[in-house]
């Protein structure tokens, strides 16, 4: 499994090389990486559906515990067959959909396309915690990029920013949960962890963190707000990541959590009201869309709240219903925003308003988006029906109670009727013929007609679609292994497309006849819906939300930051009197003995670093401060001869030698006097702020030096200089190999230092006017 992680990145980082040669064929470079992944897992699929596991780990830092660890169940088998089986055909129609486009770039964004892939595979795979948080993240910065490809377009950048923004928000609450939960169970292992869940304390915290990261990354309302506006991306982009895969990652996330949480308090009620609000919001937004990606983008934000609902849920029957729905939104989604592509592509406008005649100009294209839009409907003879039954059917007699399962049946029933209202708006405004505005020439009867190619990966998803639903019996084994793989107690079962006359069939043809008749009655609804007071839409949420975290950020950064470098020094003194200073006086323990010197000489020079300091405070001429200020490095410096550190004293002298002329070359730009100002309160409150530092320093220093209980560890460096370190000099091996990193970092500071400065020093010079020459003509 790690390997094939390796894979992508290797894949990818080739990518851009070889994209001048290949041009848009890239992409079929690319593919080798999904394909690899669908190949291993279907080589595997055998054995696991059988119940069979297979782990990998990988030993990463042992003192620390951390490990690479992988683990391949029925569950992570679906959802690769979504990222890679689904990738793979993405991957092909990506290189039909580029065709005849100059984009100069696509190398890259083929490789972040690939880079989205591996971090998918490793995130369903992973069983460390923190490691799938690493491909959490990961797939979120690989998203920001793939969403802000066209980055030229500010509606592109600002997408991406939209989507990193809450996403990451999310992943940072997903992070604080997982150490939590790590920290309650004993294990970052995932596996080990839902085996045997802790429960009380913290839990019920961790629990509502990593819903919030779920909620986030699946597009939950109220976070729902970047995935339309994440359409901006390219269309295979919005096929991958935001209807078959990345979306599902909190769906996989919540998956894999509910078995084992749903008894917690905090769980269903967050993941049932949550889910509902996001089904019913997502469907009636989709209503209203004229631009058919973002039909379909609300559209998969109600499916995401459909299966959010029934895998939170924690039942028996509701997971066995979210893992068929996983899969049939995965085939039916995917299809049906390729036929968006191949739309946009061809017409070169998504715009349901001028698109007419489409269906008998492209009636293969037509008849497989209407197959993956009946299923999105959940109409017989299709996979989606299949999964909706089962849904139906656990919430009729499901583990809630009479009150909160009739409660969530009635939210699924007006959520699918409103999914068969716009899958019907989709067909019909993509491919019926109708009229158009006055004076417009409808688009669609004259448009280019696709290649094979670029038709065949729609047409594939609608075949699977159809074999799935005539002959469900197929993929029952992977649904139920799937669901059995997140709660142990469920049985092999079979799934069927009769189940004969039930509450379930009943339920269903409400919604067929209640969403046809809405779609029907399109303008009247729309002309009610624009009556309507006006619902505050997410994107206004997060516009505001942005807005007043500036000005937040503004009134805050006006208080703390006044430029006055007196009040910040302050603030940073009085910081330090209060906190550990105020821990010294309350809770300090005074020494027995307290050590003030080891000897004579150290008094005396500390007696003139007193002189010292005191009169550089109270002369007057700038350049006598400056000498001060050195004299006082000086003395330091000859304590460290005293305590017999010579390279100590050395270094000392010269940063202080350095400093001292870095000083008077300033000096030269400053008035020779410092300005006498009188007497103000201000001032003394300075000065209690300097006594009460120097005084806390003072005692601290007594203490600290008088209260060591353990051996320093100088005589272990000592011990070891010469047997590891392999030098005789203690601090030299100290400083290039003990602290080897620590020293590497400094160096690295200084060198970036020295190039900065060197920069503006011949920044400076270059612009410096040139001297007129001697002689030389006045203009006129």
């Amino acid at each position: 499994m790690a390997a094939l992680v390796v894979l992508h990145a290797l894949v990818a980082a080739l990518a851009p090389l070889l994209s001048p040669r290949l041009g848009r064929r890239v992409f079929l470079w690319c593919a080798v990486a999904p394909a690899a992944a669908a190949a291993w897992a279907l080589w595997h699929a055998p054995s696991v559906v059988d119940g069979e596991v297979l782990t990998q780990s990988i030993t990463w830092v042992p003192e620390l515990g951390l490990t690479l660890s992988f683990r391949f169940d029925t569950f992570s088998l679906l959802m690769v067959a979504l990222v890679s089986g689904v990738g793979l055909l993405v991957f092909l129609y990506a290189s039909s959909y580029f065709a005849g486009s100059e984009r100069p770039k696509l190398g890259v964004f083929a490789a972040e396309l690939t880079l989205f892939a591996g971090a998918m595979f490793g995130l369903v795979t992973a069983d460390n915690l923190f490691l799938i948080f690493v491909f959490w993240e990961l797939t979120a910065i690989t998203s920001y990029f793939l969403i802000g490809y066209d980055d030229d377009r500010s509606s592109a950048r600002e997408a991406a920013r939209q989507a990193i923004l809450i996403t990451s928000a999310g992943g940072l609450a997903l992070l604080a949960g997982f150490v939590l939960l790590s920290q309650a169970a004993g294990t970052a292992s995932l596996h080990e962890l839902l085996a045997s869940p802790p429960s009380g304390g913290v839990v019920p915290a961790a629990l509502v963190l990593v819903l919030i990261g779920a909620m986030t990354k699946s597009a939950q309302v109220p976070f729902h707000s970047w995935l339309p506006s994440a359409m901006e991306a390219p269309t295979p982009v919005s096929a991958y990541l935001h209807s078959a895969t990345m979306v599902k990652a909190g769906i996989y996330l919540v998956a894999r959590f509910s078995p084992a949480f749903a008894g917690e308090a905090v769980w269903r009620p967050l993941v049932l009201t949550i889910g509902v609000a996001t089904m019913l919001v997502g469907g009636y937004r989709a209503l209203r869309q004229t631009d058919l990606k973002l039909l379909l983008a609300y559209g998969t934000i109600s499916q995401l709240g459909f299966m959010f609902l029934l895998f939170g849920t924690g039942s028996a029957a509701a997971i066995e219903a979210g893992a068929a729905l996983l899969l049939a939104h995965g085939l039916f989604k995917a299809a049906l925003f390729l036929t968006v592509g191949i739309v946009d592509h061809q017409a070169h406008t998504r715009d349901l308003r001028e698109l007419s005649g489409l269906g008998r100009r492209l009636p293969v294209l037509a008849a497989a988006a209407g197959v993956a839009a009946a299923s999105m409907a959940g109409i017989p003879l299709l996979f989606g029906f299949v999964a909706k039954e089962l849904a139906l059917e656990s919430y009729i007699d499901g583990p809630l109670g009479v009150l909160a399962n009739t409660s969530v049946l009635v939210g699924i029933v007006v959520g699918s009727i409103l999914t068969v209202a716009y899958s019907c708006r989709f067909v019909w405004g993509a491919f019926a013929t109708k009229p158009v505005d006055a004076g417009a020439v409808p688009i669609g009867p004259a448009v280019a007609r696709p290649t094979r190619p670029f038709v065949a990966p729609v047409l594939l998803l609608g075949a699977v679609t159809i074999v799935l639903g005539v002959v469900p019996a197929l993929a029952a084994p992977l649904v139920f292994g799937a669901a059995r793989a997140l709660e142990p107690s469920i049985d092999s079962g079979t799934l069927a497309l009769w189940h004969g006359l039930s509450a379930a069939l009943g339920l269903s043809a409400i919604t067929w006849a209640a969403g046809g008749g809405l779609f029907a009655a399109r303008v009247p609804v729309a002309r009610l819906q624009s009556k309507l007071p006006a619902i505050p839409g997410s994107q206004r949420g997060y516009r505001g939300s942005i807005a007043l975290l500036n000005r937040t950020a503004g009134a805050v950064t006006g208080v703390v930051q006044s430029g006055s470098l007196p009040t910040y020094l302050a603030i940073i003194v009085a910081t330090v009197l209060l906190a550990p200073g105020l821990a010294l006086a309350l809770g300090g323990r005074w020494p027995d003995e307290l050590l003030v010197a080891e000897s004579p000489m150290q008094l005396v020079v500390v007696g003139l670093l007193v002189v010292t300091g005191i009169s550089t405070v109270l002369v007057r001429r700038r350049f006598v401060a400056v000498l001060l200020v050195g004299a006082v490095g000086y003395l330091v410096g000859i304590l460290f001869v005293i305590q017999g550190g010579p390279d100590l004293a050395l270094t000392q002298f010269l940063v202080e030698t350095l400093t001292v002329v870095v000083f008077v070359l300033v000096l030269r730009h400053l008035p020779e006097r410092f300005s006498v100002q009188g007497w103000r309160l201000a001032n003394a409150g300075r000065a209690a702020v300097a006594i009460g530092l120097g005084t806390f320093v003072t005692l601290f220093t007594l203490v600290a030096g008088g209260s060591r209980g353990l051996e320093g560890i100088s005589e272990g460096l000592v011990d070891r200089a010469l047997s590891e370190g392999g030098g005789r000099n203690v601090v030299n091996v100290v400083l290039t190999d003990f602290r080897a990193l620590d020293t590497l970092g400094e160096i690295s500071v200084l060198t970036v230092a020295a190039l900065g400065i060197t920069s503006l020093l011949l920044a400076g010079r270059g612009r410096r006017a040139p001297e007129s020459s001697v002689g030389a003509e006045e203009p006129e």
